[in-house]
């Protein structure tokens, strides 16, 4: 059966540089079905769904709904939900949790604040502390969207979890059905693609010790899309894998050409080209799209390091 997926990987699309862009994630808990635009198509009261829309529009704040991996027959009222919070700038990252009893209190954030990375409001509100356990993998799974994410996502997230990985849930979109089954890990906010059980148990055991694997990652959502695939080409070229250990600082240009600068903690900056083309041959990009097309895919096409001087006068 040929799918949006299959198509993908047999032409060798590209994966860096995919990533859905967001500095913080506010995930909430809701079993039951999702539709194709979950925070309005679920069991997930629809006019709270489009208030939490309208509250994070516009403030890098992205809200996702999570679940348990298994079946979900929605077992009436939840009385109690889990719900995260997660910034994933370099240097500020971080991840609280919180359980709640009415989902109506996420209004009560500031969502501006969360955005760049204050978590008062959260702890505040929902009484939310620091996540001690085990990284988050979050798994699309909503077939409403792409029958990809459902064929290939739940799979994978019943593997995992079955298999004793603490922290799997379901979430209802990350972008890019065609590189299903996707992945997003938290506290990092490095999104993987094409993930099988054995790498992603890989990548959360670097995660535990503070590492990126690169291989299959799409980038750190922190990032625009040039941003994330100069930060993981200059990852590969430097053997740099310590997770906070590489920010992208400027981005100068417009589609479909920029030039990226990525710092080091060390102080080292590199200086990474990106150019924007399009993936070739047109191909269906999600399940049951009539038209075929060419998505834009981030090609790092010059890299080089600045020397101290450089990188000051930039």
């Amino acid at each position: 059966m040929s799918t949006c997926s299959t198509v993908s990987q047999d032409l060798d699309e590209p994966i860096a540089g995919t990533a859905a862009t967001a500095t913080t994630w506010l995930l909430l808990e809701q079993p039951g079905p999702w539709g194709a635009k979950a925070l309005t198509q679920s069991h997930l009261d629809p006019a709270l769904g489009r208030a939490l829309e309208a509250a994070a529009k516009g403030t890098g704040v992205r809200v996702a709904l999570i679940r348990r991996p298994g079946r979900h027959a929605d077992c009436g009222t939840l009385t109690e939900r889990q719900v995260y919070a997660a910034h994933t700038v370099p240097g500020m990252a971080w991840l609280h949790a919180a359980t709640m009893h009415d989902p109506e209190q996420l209004l009560d954030l500031d969502f501006a604040a969360l955005g760049m990375g204050d978590h008062h409001t959260f702890d505040s509100v929902l009484q939310g502390r620091r996540h001690t356990g085990d990284p988050l993998a979050l798994v699309c799974t909503n077939g409403k969207r792409d029958r990809c994410c459902a064929l290939l996502g739940r799979p994978l997230a019943a593997e995992l979890a079955s298999s004793g990985v603490e922290g799997v849930w379901e979430v209802t979109h990350l972008g890019g059905h065609r590189f299903s089954p996707t992945l997003l890990v938290l506290p990092y906010g490095y999104a993987y693609g094409r993930a099988q059980a054995h790498a992603v148990k890989e990548v959360l055991h670097g995660v535990q010790e503070g590492q990126i694997i690169v291989d299959g990652c799409r980038g750190n959502s922190a990032w625009e899309r040039p941003g994330q695939a100069a930060e993981l080409a200059v990852r590969a070229a430097a053997g740099e894998y310590a997770a906070e250990a590489l920010s992208v600082v400027r981005t100068d240009g417009t589609a479909p050409r920029w030039e990226v600068t990525v710092a080091h903690v060390d102080g080292r900056h590199w200086r990474v080209v990106v150019a924007q083309g399009a993936s070739l041959p047109p191909r269906p990009e999600s399940c049951g799209a009539s038209v075929l097309g060419s998505p834009a895919r981030m090609d790092v096409v010059a890299m080089h390091e600045l020397t101290m001087t450089t990188a000051l006068a930039s």
